[in-house]
């Protein structure tokens, strides 16, 4: 918790804004591809972060000021905010990896019911299949809970630097 709850008070109000505007995918798809691609490589990249042998909490004001650029971001881009977090938290070494799976997972939860709110004067009704997506979440979220305890922490950095290589290619349009 006393990773998470800077971030969160500066993601939320951000995430609530940026949901609630409408920037065109031209614009922030080759940025947020780009930043994507970098997080990437970092994670596929065979140098040991900081972050897996020694790491501490981060400070509140600068938690709160990413937390507003990532709320802001995540609520702009329909994203709940992870993709941006994760590589922050382990970047600046302001959490373990495996408890940085977890902290994020509450993040994207939290964020995106702001985007989402934001968001939800546009959209006007909430799709008939959320309950399946629902279970769907759950269901991912105990299978990668049981990956991320059994798992070596060096699958789980590599893994994550995947999922940031996909999301990048996805907004680059490659597919």
């Amino acid at each position: 918790w006393r990773t998470l709850w800077p971030f969160l008070i500066g993601a939320l109000p951000f995430a609530f804004l940026g949901g609630s505007i409408k920037l065109p995918g031209e614009v922030y798809r080759p940025i947020m591809g780009v930043v994507l691609l970098f997080s990437a490589a970092r994670m596929l990249w065979p140098r040991e972060l900081k972050a897996q042998t020694a790491w501490r909490d981060p400070p509140i004001a600068g938690g709160i000021a990413w937390g507003a650029a990532i709320g802001l971001l995540a609520g702009l881009t329909g994203t709940g905010g992870g993709i941006f977090l994760s590589p922050l938290l382990l970047f600046m070494a302001w959490s373990a990896p495996k408890p940085a799976s977890g902290v994020t997972a509450l993040f994207i939860l939290l964020n995106s019911a702001s985007g989402l709110a934001g968001n939800f004067p546009s959209v006007g009704h909430l799709p008939a299949e959320l309950p399946v997506y629902a279970v769907a979440v759950l269901l991912g979220g105990i299978a990668g809970t049981t990956l991320g305890i059994k798992l070596p922490t060096t699958w789980i950095l590599r893994a994550l630097g995947l999922v940031l290589l996909v999301a990048s290619a996805k907004l680059f349009g490659v597919y």
